[in-house]
């Protein structure tokens, strides 16, 4: 597991289709390999609590690199592959995202730094260590009706310990919440969800009940991109993944991410990337 061509640990997520949760432990040589040295995706979350090791991933054609301890979280649909991974020890947890809350994962998405780097001996890492381990014993050793119920509490558990951790302040009553804050995120969550088919603005304005200039206003004040950007963004992420991951063509892809036409998808595609869609599956992957 210290260069490239081998494999790290871990698993699909099919096998789990009565559990939706499944904890990996990196030393454990039992595991059967699922290599993840080669780009790819899944529909799961991965959360990974690194405790020892020196590791160097891409998610997202972005190379992320960390030494232990540090959580690191890769959400569905990220393209992600490991370059490098030494001395590795600690867990992998994949879930299906319906098994928590919505607001926890969108927390997650919204607020954590991959990697999060931890302190050893802070009692936030020590709780993180107790929550896994507890997990993993749980999945190996309980064997009755209500084990599958188990994980699912220890695991909504460990993930709000570590929401708490990102956000401490955050309000359990959405209500109090800072209005524009909520507007940004829920609108960002929103053109992940639709930006195949919501192309306008106004789509999304409908969907929060504001006004068009009311959220063109509070996304660029807060992330400096008016909402037309974070949009196109949207399908030119979509883009790139499927560039990187597929053999499909141009013209597919640019119908698969809501463009009737190629030639006005490939002129965006390079004024964001400054890359033609050929330019770029060339340059990440070719």
């Amino acid at each position: 597991m210290k260069k490239q061509n081998h494999t790290i640990k871990q698993f699909e997520l099919s096998p789990l289709a009565k559990a939706g949760i499944i904890i990996v432990n990196m030393e454990d040589p039992k595991v059967e390999d699922h290599d993840i040295s080669k780009p790819h995706r899944d529909n799961h979350c991965q959360l990974m609590l690194a405790l020892n090791g020196a590791f160097k991933l891409n998610i997202d054609f972005e190379n992320v690199e960390f030494s232990a301890p540090a959580l690191l979280c890769i959400f569905p649909e990220e393209v992600h592959h490991i370059i490098e991974v030494k001395d590795p020890k600690g867990w992998m947890i994949s879930f299906d995202p319906s098994l928590v809350s919505k607001e926890i994962v969108q927390l997650l998405e919204n607020k954590i730094d991959n990697p999060f780097l931890l302190q050893r001996e802070s009692n936030f890492c020590q709780q993180l260590v107790i929550l896994m381990g507890l997990i993993e014993k749980v999945q190996l050793e309980s064997t009755n009706n209500y084990t599958q119920k188990s994980i699912h509490s220890l695991l909504n558990a460990l993930l709000s310990l570590i929401a708490g951790e990102l956000d401490p302040n955050l309000s359990v009553d959405k209500e109090k919440e800072n209005r524009s804050i909520i507007i940004k995120e829920t609108f960002i969550k929103l053109t992940k969800e639709h930006f195949k088919t919501w192309k306008q603005p106004a789509q999304y304005a409908s969907a929060l009940s504001i006004s068009v200039a009311h959220l063109n206003d509070t996304v660029k004040l807060l992330t400096g991109s008016p909402v037309s950007v974070h949009i196109q963004e949207a399908s030119i992420m979509e883009a790139k993944r499927l560039l990187y991951f597929t053999d499909k063509s141009v013209k597919e892809i640019a119908y698969e991410v809501g463009y009737d036409e190629p030639v006005y998808f490939g002129k965006l595609f390079k004024k964001i990337t400054n890359l033609t869609p050929l330019e770029f599956r060339k340059k990440f992957r070719d």
